[in-house]
């Protein structure tokens, strides 16, 4: 896997200006994050690519997730509803606003049990990130996690 990494790799990901909605400080900051650690350290497998660096312009049209990936071999869009994912967003959003405000007000064990509900909703959301690029684009938990934060960037707009 160390050697798929290397080849199977993101180098640029670029979030579509007009997919995007203004945001917090603090939003912002996570947007710019994810980006940076995506990165750093990610798995991307565009299912009949031979190999990248790829680069990845996600935006929103009518409401579906549009990822474009371009590698050295491979130029395509991948289309995804954001139905299945709904749920998991407005749970998301609703976790981290009161993390975002528990930061200022309350105890490091009240965060603590935020942060705990905000990486399991995000997990649970990335999984399915990665059961719905199935047979598209395979990517690592780390890599979907970082993308669910992305697509959720584009979401508020949407």
């Amino acid at each position: 896997m160390a050697d798929e990494r290397k080849i199977h790799r993101l180098q640029s990901v670029e979030l579509d200006d007009e997919s995007l909605a203004a945001v917090s400080r603090d939003q912002e900051q996570e947007r710019q994050i994810a980006i940076f650690d995506l990165l750093e350290d990610n798995y991307f497998q565009p299912d009949g690519a031979a190999g990248g660096p790829y680069d990845l312009r996600m935006g929103l049209v009518e409401n579906r997730l549009v990822l474009d990936v371009r590698g050295p071999d491979y130029v395509r869009s991948h289309v995804l509803s954001l139905s299945p994912f709904r749920g998991l967003i407005k749970d998301y959003f609703m976790i981290c606003e009161s993390y975002y405000q528990a930061i200022r007000n309350s105890t490091p064990s009240q965060i603590e049990v935020l942060d705990m509900g905000r990486r399991g909703v995000h997990n649970e959301a990335s999984g399915l990130l990665q059961e719905r690029l199935k047979g598209k684009i395979e990517t690592d938990l780390g890599t979907a996690r970082r993308l669910f934060t992305l697509i959720c960037a584009l979401y508020r707009r949407g």
